[in-house]
Order: structure tokens, then sequence, then C-alpha cells
């Protein structure tokens, strides 16, 4: 089966709501989804505790008010090769459904095959709801592990080149830029110590 039956749940899941049992407590946001009980709504750390303690469960992240997931998570179910990755606080994640992009830089090369957002890697798709697009419209893509691509993305080194400034790979890569200029030191003026005075004879 190229698609698994819980991936249109899992993409079609509303996530980071309060969670109607568990609302009042701390760390009630729902944002777990369960492989095994994929007709379930999103739930929190409480609900997997006493519901899903011997599940599958992937935790939903949140970038720029769009939802991700870990790839050493997902990576776990689902064949990911083709989909590319970002790095966001220092974890390789996969966005769950396309983002709209008004425009395409002029140094993007690689697009999204379904939604056209332009890409860092030698990569198919932005998202696994765009792949999911693509598996269905053509059939030569797969979510199924067969071993021997289960590791590709994994190994898959983002790249970080630094010659590139456009605005898109800045989006893309979402990463907090830091001041790479050291401080410049206070000026320091030349202060007399006093009125000299002739050495005595």
């Amino acid at each position: 089966m190229p698609v698994p039956p819980w991936l249109e749940k899992l993409l079609t899941t509303a996530f980071f709501t309060a969670c109607p049992i568990h609302g009042a407590t701390p760390r009630s946001e729902c944002n777990l989804f369960c492989v095994d009980c994929s007709v379930d709504d999103a739930f929190c750390h409480y609900c997997r505790s006493s519901n899903h303690i011997d599940h599958r469960v992937i935790q939903i992240r949140k970038s720029s008010y769009h939802d991700v997931v870990r790839v050493s998570e997902i990576h776990k179910f689902l064949d990911i090769g083709g989909v590319q990755p970002y790095v966001i606080n220092g974890a390789r994640v996969l966005f769950l459904n396309e983002r709209p992009q008004s425009r395409i830089g002029k140094t993007v090369s690689q697009v999204c095959e379904i939604c056209k957002r332009g890409l860092l890697d030698a990569c198919r798709f932005c998202s696994l709801g765009c792949k999911l697009v693509g598996i269905r419209r053509e059939e030569d893509a797969s979510f199924s592990i067969d071993g021997e691509n289960k590791e590709v993305i994994e190994r898959k080194s983002v790249s970080t080149s630094s010659s590139s400034s456009s605005k898109v790979e800045e989006e893309l890569r979402e990463a907090s830029q830091q001041d790479i200029y050291p401080p410049t030191p206070p000026s320091s003026s030349r202060r007399r110590k006093g009125i000299p005075q002739r050495a005595p004879f």
C-alpha cells in the first residue's frame, strides 16, 4: 500500500487546541497524534499517558504558524524520500502541508512539483501533503518503507551555503541570524594628567 490509511488523517487534523479533558492543566495542548488510533483527533500529554501508553505516537511542532514533524520520528513510519527537510532550532523537520508562496526568488532552481514552492535541495516535494498529492496523481512515488531508502533523509545534508543571500532561502532556513561582527570597543580619549612642570636645577 503506497499510502498508509492514517496519513491523510494526520494531514487534516487540527493541532495545538486545548484538550477538552485536561484543558485546565499544564501541557494540555493537543500536539500528539497516534498512528495506531488514527481515527482519533489530536491529544495532549495526559491523554497519551492514559490511552496511548503502548502506541506509536508522533509529536507535532509549530514553525512560523505551520505544523512540522521531526524527521527522526516520522521516518520510522513513512518513506519520506523526495520531501524537502528543513533545519529549525537544530532539528531536521518536515512540513505536513504545503505553504503558499507569492513568488519565487531568482536564485531558486528547484521547485515543488505540486505547489511550485522553491526548494533548497534536489527534492520533489516541499511537504508530506504535496508528496501525497504526487503519489495519487502519478503513482511514481510511495510512502512504503522498503528498507533501502529508510535512512536516506537521515544521511542527507542540508545545504548551508552562505553565498546566496536571497530572501527565499532565508525564509526556508528560518534560522535566527546572529551578529557576525565583534562589538566595536568604545573609543578612548587621551587625557592629560596635569600641567607639566620644569624639573628643578
